[in-house]
């Protein structure tokens, strides 16, 4: 006597779980952009607004909005290229771990002093949801090898 088993295999939680990996490069490709964007355009708004560390330095911050745009073109890359996703996510939680370092050593050196705090806890909350898309693009990477042009 044979018994079938009627085995269903859900793709639906993979699914969801690339598409949300797939929205995570998105959003930091963007974040990336409008970053270099107002760092580059308007290096005094960016300062008195997000960064006002320190003495206002108008070409060190258009230096600086360099690195995000060339981060937000590793992202936006990296959502065509599987094979970019673990190496952009990797070097970019690295940054944002060092970022966040950096913020915490001088937390109560921004101007208000609140910022400080605010500053080092987002870019801690950024790099813990970083380091969960790294941790999904892994998985991804190791459990379906494609080529390097393939979309997921």
């Amino acid at each position: 006597m044979s018994i079938a088993t009627n085995v269903r295999t859900s793709t639906a939680a993979p699914a969801i779980v690339d598409q949300a990996l797939i929205a995570g490069l998105g959003a930091f490709a963007l974040y990336h952009f409008a970053l270099a964007a107002l760092m580059a355009v308007s290096p005094h708004a960016f300062f008195t607004s997000i960064g006002p560390f320190g003495t206002y330095n108008p070409h060190y911050i258009r230096d600086t909005a360099t690195f995000n745009a060339a981060l937000g073109i590793g992202f936006a890359v990296a959502l065509r290229r599987s094979s970019w996703r673990v190496p952009v996510l990797a070097v970019t939680t690295a940054q944002f771990a060092l970022h966040s370092l950096n913020h915490l050593l001088d937390i109560d050196r921004a101007h208000p002093v609140w910022t400080g705090y605010f500053d080092f806890f987002s870019l801690l909350a950024a790099t813990l949801l970083l380091g969960g898309l790294l941790a999904r693009a892994r998985t991804g990477s190791a459990s379906t090898p494609r080529s390097q042009g393939e979309l997921p």
